[in-house]
């Protein structure tokens, strides 16, 4: 115990963290490449055009091997357009996590719908396929399964569930650029697909969204409903009649400095993802058998991947540290040098918005305007959403591998976890 105390820098000792960390976390990389390909957008005064915007399109599409593409001025906007064409409306219901940025499920009011939120699994954070079934019903419209933390979802099992009820699946893969699912790229799996590619995302563009499907039908909705620019391209009979106007009434197109600094970025993720994946593996295997620390991460041996690991998190297991508190091991790994805090996004079920919020003048609340049962989710209905919070916490995001930098980082874990009991006293 003695040998332990003197280690913790919380507690006098030196600090894990002694190496300059240098560029290491920067991001996003910004170079004369990215620079330039925004000069000449904004040289032919072109900043409002969509030429570019397509070319990243199908840039994107070749990558994925989907047949379309389509730029948003935001992955919220992806998600609303992805709804709207998977026929979300007036009494319908989609099913969501409630572990998850709001930009998931929200749109849903919009189009008249109301949400029902599922569990995730303690491990993966991700939707839980065993509590999706039983919340299927005849209202259900579309199920949107989110890559959380780049852990790909089990998507063999949702689109089981998925098509023998014959509800549609928009991934959600704004955490999970370049994630693969037993090998094969997320975004791919679903009938369509809808991501943030914003700033702080492990692609990014600066402010935008992008959607990919492989269903004509499905795609020609989508840009029907923000982008009235190509309605003309519409083919489908039923989009014939109201072409030249968005049916939705937005304007959602990408914003062309977005596009063209998309098309950079996306020219180099493949060598940049690399690089990640091989400075957070080696992050993980270093606390490999660390009592209450667990990887959030898919097994080595499986084919999945976590991707660019945009909000990378660690799960804490308190039984393990005789019920040390997060917070407490959290500000233990801070006086070692490394940023971390503990929680997780708040469980939409429980937030007063999904609860009594009247946001349209129903008179009523919005999540209840327009269905005949009460879908509310009381606390204690998703028991380990619920309890994320208490168990995840953020670890350091390597954008390169430089061995000693990372080995120092993974110290500072190991040290606070090792000396749990001392914390605790």
């Amino acid at each position: 115990m003695a040998d332990n105390a003197s280690r913790l820098a919380i507690h006098g000792g030196p600090k894990a963290v002694q190496t300059d960390t240098g560029d290491i976390f920067t991001w996003p990389i910004i170079t004369e490449e990215d620079e330039q390909a925004v000069l000449e957008v904004l040289r032919a005064g072109t900043m409002s055009n969509w030429d570019v915007t397509k070319l990243f399109e199908q840039d994107f599409a070749e990558w994925h091997g989907v047949e379309h593409c389509l730029g948003f001025n935001t992955g919220t906007a992806a998600l609303h357009a992805a709804m709207w064409a998977c026929g979300v409306g007036v009494g319908d219901e989609i099913i969501a996590p409630s572990l998850t940025y709001w930009a998931s499920a929200l749109p849903a009011f919009s189009l008249g719908a109301t949400i029902v939120f599922a569990d995730v699994e303690r491990d993966t954070l991700v939707l839980d396929p065993a509590d999706l079934e039983h919340r299927i019903t005849a209202r259900t419209k579309a199920i949107v399964p989110v890559h959380y933390c780049g852990y790909p979802c089990d998507m063999d099992a949702i689109m089981e569930s998925a098509e023998r009820h014959g509800v549609k699946v928009i991934e959600d893969v704004s955490h999970a650029h370049g994630a693969r699912y037993k090998g094969r790229l997320v975004g791919t799996l679903g009938h369509l697909a809808a991501m943030s590619v914003m700033s702080g995302k492990a692609l990014p563009v600066g402010e935008g969204g992008l959607l990919l499907t492989n269903d004509q039908a499905l795609y020609e909705k989508s840009f029907v409903f923000g982008h009235y620019e190509r309605t003309s391209e519409a083919t489908l009979p039923e989009l014939q009649e109201y072409k030249g106007l968005p049916w939705g009434g937005h304007k959602y197109r990408m914003h062309q400095l977005s596009s063209a600094v998309g098309r950079v970025q996306l020219r180099h993720y493949g060598a940049r993802l690399e690089e990640i994946q091989k400075s957070m593996n080696y992050f993980w295997d270093l606390l490999e058998g660390v009592p209450g620390l667990k990887a959030h991460r898919p097994p080595k041996d499986s084919g999945s991947t976590c991707g660019g690991w945009y909000a990378a998190h660690g799960l804490y297991r308190p039984e393990e540290l005789g019920g040390l508190p997060i917070a407490r091991f959290c500000e233990a790994v801070r006086a070692e040098g490394v940023g971390t805090s503990p929680g997780a996004n708040f469980p939409l079920h429980l937030h007063p918005l999904l609860n009594t919020a009247d946001i349209y003048g129903h008179g009523k609340p919005t999540r209840l305007a327009n269905t005949d049962r009460d879908v509310r989710q009381p606390a204690g209905s998703l028991p380990v959403t619920e309890k994320a919070g208490s168990e995840i916490y953020s670890i350091p995001w390597f954008k390169h591998y430089r061995p000693q930098v990372i080995e120092e980082h993974a110290e500072a874990f190991r040290k606070a976890a090792e000396c749990a009991d001392e914390l605790r006293a």
